[in-house]
């Protein structure tokens, strides 16, 4: 499971700026861990209508401190994906699959430095 700070300096790597430019998206999106504490949190928010609810949160876009526009839904399916084996699920296939775990539930992309 990747911390949220790990998201945050892959998010630079992709589109530069800071780690703070990023930080509330990744935060947001790992919150649940505060609710369910193993890798089932990500049922929460880790889905294709969490990257559109955190669209919402957030606005559609916004300007790094680099001065360059990134899109909020790249960011979420950035995470997404590093979370979720390169895969983007939907909330439906979560819930239908809970309690026999799919690759993508359990193993997560490594987040090169």
């Amino acid at each position: 499971m990747a911390h949220p700070l790990e998201h945050c300096k892959s998010s630079v790597r992709r589109w530069k700026g800071q780690v703070s430019d990023y930080q509330a998206i990744h935060e947001w999106f790992d919150a649940t861990k505060a609710w369910v504490g193993h890798s089932k949190h990500r049922m929460f928010r880790h889905h294709s209508e969490g990257i559109f609810e955190c669209e919402k949160i957030f606005g559609e876009c916004f300007v790094n401190s680099d001065g360059i526009t990134v899109y909020t839904r790249y960011v979420g399916e950035q995470h997404v994906k590093e979370d979720c084996n390169n895969y983007i699920p939907s909330a439906k296939e979560w819930v239908d699959n809970i309690n026999t775990p799919k690759d993508w539930m359990i193993k997560t992309l490594k987040i090169e430095d």
